[in-house]
């Protein structure tokens, strides 16, 4: 059979982020499957566009990648998702995957990065590999993008696990719950005096760039700052952390596997 890897992400518009961290996974992916061919797409028709205009680059979303692979004659083609939680975006890709699935003789998707329980243990101990030492009162807190999608609930469950297991860190979300103030409040009751800015983002994009990091009234910086919290960005996709990468890998591979029933 003519086989098929599909990596799909809500893409990036920065060219050294789209290198370190979607094209990172992509690699991983394509080095532990390398009798499938491999393809991008992205799901931000945003972003898409973009691209298109400013650097003539083209990208497809979801349903253009698997027109393009049917007409191509591939009809074995596993799905890995790169979003972090099983939210609006994956829900974009799975309505696709069941409009096709008739077309193809096997179509498989592996899960987003928290998909199960034990998604957020192995993500708090490969999270532990990209932290700055910490010292006495300082903690990372982390920047989920958050969502409407009644997945937003991740969020909270990943910042309530972090602080039953003692991991230094909390967890908000730019556009739901957990927000900002609530984790500050949080802060000032540890006696939190330094922070590390991270995005809980595949990438560092405009999020981590402008709302996390930046000086602008409003961002997470300068809220945190004004709290009398000092906050230092760290700029770092999950997409560069190999064993995140790895998770994805492992995601996939259940998939196939439980397709196989094995």
């Amino acid at each position: 059979m003519k086989k098929a890897l599909l990596v799909i992400s809500f893409g990036t518009s920065y060219h050294e982020t789209l290198k370190n961290n979607i094209e990172s996974c992509e690699q991983q992916l394509a080095s532990v499957f390398p009798d499938r061919e491999l393809f991008r797409a992205f799901t931000s028709g945003m972003i898409i566009r973009k691209l298109c205009q400013r650097d003539n680059i083209h990208i497809d979303n979801p349903h253009d990648a698997l027109t393009r692979l049917l007409h191509a004659g591939y009809n074995d083609v596993a799905i890995q998702c790169l979003h972090i939680i099983n939210g609006d975006e994956y829900e974009k890709v799975l309505h696709e995957v069941e409009k096709f699935r008739p077309h193809f003789k096997r179509l498989v998707i592996g899960a987003p990065l928290l998909s199960h329980f034990d998604d957020y243990l192995q993500l708090m101990r490969a999270l532990r590999h990209q932290l700055p030492v910490l010292t006495e009162n300082e903690c990372i807190v982390f920047m989920g993008h958050g969502t409407e999608h009644h997945a937003f609930s991740a969020y909270a469950c990943l910042d309530h696990l972090m602080s039953h297991y003692h991991f230094p860190a909390r967890v908000g979300a730019v556009e739901s719950y957990p927000e900002l103030p609530l984790i500050i409040k949080g802060l000032k009751e540890q006696g939190i005096r330094k922070v590390y800015l991270m995005p809980l983002m595949l990438v560092a994009g405009d999020h981590a760039i402008n709302d996390m990091a930046s000086n602008e009234e409003g961002s997470w910086k300068t809220q945190l700052e004004k709290a009398g919290i000092v906050a230092i960005p760290w700029l770092q996709g999950l997409g560069e952390n190999p064993k995140i990468r790895q998770m994805f890998v492992d995601h996939l591979t259940c998939a196939l596997n439980a397709q196989e029933g094995v």
